[in-house]
């Protein structure tokens, strides 16, 4: 059997849900400058889970977001924050450093699948960079998510594969079973793209786990590893930029024991890598990495 890195699963949409206070645009980084605790539980609740690689709570801490709502002062502290706290829930869980591997994240710059809204290709590499320099001395290897169109994921791992640590780019589809980014720009063409850059792999993310089944030959065709982790969203549309997750909601016909089929459908076309995204939580994670260990997979980090 194959040896799968599995990854923790929807961190911000978590840590929010466990926020006692009203929802922030800044989403779950808001949540850590008030509530710290509440995101070192999430995140050892994962790791008690099975996950082997666990994501910095940085989706939304990027400069241009943070500036949006006037908290850009404060872009260095939430990255060092950050990472401070995924050490602690290492170390609570009775891990040692390295034995969980923690995964910078580098996000969308200005919000979540609004491809319209992005910045061009320039721009956005200087942005990268700077969020890649807050983070390159204390992770294990980078993780691009939810990334829309080519340009951005383009400017992204530029960015990331100046630091030498490993990256893993994350894109998410349409919902549309196009097999298509949320630009409408085809993922073959997105593949063809990235592959040249050499990222260490390719993912497919944030979209509904259909849409990633479906899409999930094509990966297997690019020649470099690959997986995918799903978001379990009835739809996103209702999402604006600067707005808040409140406005979505979370399928009711996604428990753990479905989403642990549509991962193993994943696995048996040669995915390697997989997790969750936004509502799965640590009881889908645990349950996958239960499943996966009784077919006879090694479970691991990204090694």
């Amino acid at each position: 059997m194959a040896e799968i890195a599995l990854l923790d699963g929807g961190l911000g949409q978590e840590i929010n849900k466990r926020s006692r206070k009203d929802t922030h645009p800044l989403w779950s980084v808001k949540v850590m400058f008030d509530a710290p605790d509440v995101v070192v539980d999430v995140h050892s609740d994962f790791i008690e889970a099975g996950a082997q690689v666990i994501c910095l709570n940085t989706y939304t801490a990027t400069p241009t977001r943070m500036e949006r709502h006037d908290f850009g002062d404060k872009f260095e502290e939430a990255h060092a924050t950050a990472f401070q706290l995924a050490t602690t829930a290492i170390s609570n869980t009775g891990h040692t450093a390295g034995s969980i591997q923690i995964a910078g994240c580098i996000p969308p710059l200005v919000a979540s699948y609004e491809s319209n809204v992005s910045k061009n290709y320039a721009e956005s590499l200087m942005e990268y960079r700077r969020i890649v320099d807050q983070q390159k001395h204390s992770v294990d290897l980078f993780l691009i998510e939810t990334m829309s169109n080519i340009d951005e994921a383009s400017a992204a791992l530029d960015a990331a594969m100046e630091s030498t640590k490993p990256v893993y780019v994350g894109l998410t589809l349409s919902d549309d079973l196009s097999d298509t980014l949320r630009s409408g720009e085809d993922l073959e063409d997105a593949i063809s793209a990235l592959v040249p850059k050499k990222p260490n792999g390719i993912l497919l993310n944030c979209s509904i786990p259909e849409a990633i089944t479906k899409a999930m030959p094509i990966l297997a065709r690019a020649g470099v590893r690959f997986g995918g982790y799903a978001n379990g969203f009835t739809s996103i549309d209702k999402l604006q930029p600067g707005g808040t997750v409140d406005v979505l909601e979370a399928r009711k016909d996604l428990p753990p024991e479905a989403y642990a089929e549509y991962v193993e459908q994943w696995i048996d076309i040669g995915a390697t890598i997989v997790g969750g995204c936004c509502e799965v939580g640590p009881n889908h994670i645990k349950y996958l990495a239960n499943k996966l260990a009784a077919s006879g997979h090694t479970i691991s980090n990204l090694g």
